[in-house]
């Protein structure tokens, strides 16, 4: 009799927890356990999000335990959803290579921010991310591509390289581009310093190998175009370049942006015809206060605007660090902000900061709030409802 209460009382139990899992998340509460459909924390960091007929799809670096869990051990995770509040967990859409010693993407290289697009000419879905060789630290800064026929993958991993080389920027004067002052010439962040890194130190000195490239995302404008932008020259300057029209490629068509400026972290969307920027500053895993800019075109100029986060907390960009900028479907001028709250002695356990992302004034802002949900923000009615609008 006691053994048949217990059976019964465990059952009671597993079937309670089962139905805690599937309770569905109404809103976003940033900072805390997000939860996937099976109950499990979503592992998905430094991530971006697709938007593809009717559905979301997450994909972020996999985090592991142990002292490799900022190492791609696994791959890159994707997970999707109909509402943003609700995640399915759809399995590794990249995996790292197990036995290919001499494969870029070996199990512990450093894999970080994969963004993935869908090319509507080539019906493909394209993956780009930073990439770092197993064992070199931080010293290869290349930029990475991978392909699929589906949104969840496999991907196929294609190549990686430091984008531009032999190319110049568009806005480097001709003058620099014969200039041959050194870095041993110059003693580091003195205002000559500076001025020589504005007018193209590093550039010149990556001119033949290629540009550095880390911290990065991919911005597909109205016109189908989509632009890689990616911390460079040492994380000093950010670059914004054309990729091809397939997207697996560069054009050699690029700029520089706040050079010398320390930037890195950039997420990018456009309201009312101008681009908008946020960007982190560099201060390793610790957070600091956002930066934003603002232009008229994709290639600049581009003006800086301040932190976009305002209120308590605002000086550390609530302890995280910009990600990916989401526009909401089917809710016009409506946009989220992806950062990370990084947990660096313990990946796996990195938090999620969503926001609403708003505009006053012609510039963009982030308020700190504990729950939020979509229609309480953007309002149910404003355009079509959720799910109406497809990816570009």
């Amino acid at each position: 009799m006691n053994r048949c209460y217990y059976l019964l009382l465990t059952l009671c139990f597993n079937i309670g927890l089962l139905q805690a899992q599937q309770k569905e998340n109404t809103s976003f509460k940033p900072g805390e356990i997000w939860p996937d459909t099976d109950g499990e924390h979503i592992n998905a960091h430094g991530g971006g999000v697709l938007y593809h007929k009717g559905t979301y799809y997450w994909f972020g670096e996999h985090k592991t335990t142990g002292r490799n869990g900022n190492r791609a051990m696994v791959g890159v995770g994707c997970y999707s959803s109909k509402d943003l509040n609700n995640w399915k967990n759809e399995g590794i859409a990249l995996q790292v290579e197990e036995q290919d010693t001499t494969s870029d993407i070996i199990k512990g290289c450093i894999i970080e921010r994969p963004k993935v697009v869908y090319n509507n000419k080539t019906k493909k879905f394209v993956m780009w991310f930073h990439l770092e060789l197993k064992d070199q630290g931080y010293s290869a800064a290349r930029t990475a591509v991978a392909i699929s026929d589906t949104p969840v993958g496999p991907y196929t991993y294609l190549k990686s390289y430091r984008p531009n080389g032999g190319q110049w920027p568009l806005n480097m004067q001709e003058e620099w581009k014969h200039k041959t002052v050194k870095e041993a010439d110059l003693k580091g962040w003195t205002d000559e310093w500076k001025k020589e890194v504005a007018e193209g130190l590093f550039i010149r000195r990556d001119f033949d190998k290629g540009q550095m490239a880390r911290d990065m995302t991919v911005f597909v404008d109205d016109d189908g175009k989509a632009y890689h932008v990616h911390a460079s020259e040492e994380n000093l300057t950010l670059h914004i370049s054309e990729l091809s029209d397939d997207y697996l490629s560069f054009t050699g068509k690029w700029t520089v942006v706040a050079p010398a400026g320390h930037n890195e972290a950039p997420a990018i969307c456009k309201y009312k015809g101008k681009y908008y920027m946020i960007t982190s500053g560099c201060t390793g895993w610790d957070p600091n206060a956002a930066r934003s800019f603002v232009s008229e075109s994709i290639w600049g100029s581009w003006k800086a605007l301040g932190n976009p986060a305002v209120g308590t907390g605002a000086d550390l960009t609530f302890e995280s660090q910009s990600t990916f900028i989401l526009p909401v479907a089917g809710k016009k001028d409506a946009f989220i902000f992806m950062a990370d709250r990084w947990r660096p002695k313990k990946p796996i356990d990195g938090r999620y900061i969503w926001l609403p992302l708003i505009f006053e004034d012609e510039k963009p802002v982030i308020r700190w709030q504990d729950e939020w949900t979509l229609e309480s923000t953007f309002g149910k009615n404003k355009s079509q409802a959720l799910g109406k609008a497809d990816s570009k």
